[in-house]
């Protein structure tokens, strides 16, 4: 690793010395950090996978509902039924803290059950499959959340770890390069100022 370009003086030592150990201080935190945010990435994939589940079995139950109500009444009865329905959801921001990080996402706030089917002829299930597909919405809607912060705490696993890496593989191994060099020509400055003062001495006495 190469050192530093700087002069070989006692207060550049100081400094170095100084940075050396503010970079060694800082590697140690963006590792901790870094450990954390993967636990907190991992913990997140868990409850993707959990979501996964919960959407696959959702979809059986929503989609074959929704195929028999079709088969019963017939796709034009369907379609009025849901032009009859005034079902209004809402979707709003929210703030998630995360191994101190704060990630914005996305929150669904359905409406209050209601039962359609004992006016306008509807059709007796349509409640049940208005139910089991805000169901789906609810849980799309959370994997949606779930995911945006998982691809943002992601980037910032990546972020860290480069620092980590930086201050690991160049920033560190520099500093401390520039530090042995440094206190070798002081101490090769400190021998030869000994020599030559020994010299001096040697003549002084001999004269």
């Amino acid at each position: 690793m190469a050192k530093l370009n700087i002069a070989p003086t006692k207060s550049n030592l100081l400094a170095i010395k100084e940075q050396l150990s503010v970079s060694t201080q800082g590697y140690d935190l963006l590792e901790q950090k870094r450990e954390i945010l993967v636990m907190e990435l991992m913990r997140i994939v868990d409850k993707v996978k959990l979501l996964e589940k919960e959407i696959d079995r959702c979809t059986q139950k929503a989609y074959p509902a929704l195929k028999n109500m079709l088969m019963a009444i017939g796709g034009d009865s369907a379609e009025r039924i849901a032009r009859g329905v005034d079902y209004k959801f809402e979707l709003t921001k929210k703030n998630v803290s995360l191994a101190g990080l704060q990630f914005e996402s996305i929150d669904v706030v359905l409406p209050k059950k209601k039962l359609f089917s004992s006016f306008m002829g509807t059709f007796p299930d349509s409640d049940h499959v208005m139910t089991d597909f805000f169901e789906l919405l609810s849980i799309l809607t959370q994997m949606a959340s779930i995911r945006t912060v998982a691809w943002r705490l992601a980037v910032e696993v990546k972020k860290t770890q480069r620092r980590v890496n930086a201050l690991d593989k160049m920033v560190i191994p520099q500093d401390r390069e520039t530090v042995k060099y440094i206190e070798s020509v002081l101490e090769e400055r400190e021998r030869d100022n000994t020599f030559v003062l020994k010299s001096l001495k040697k003549r002084k006495e001999a004269k």
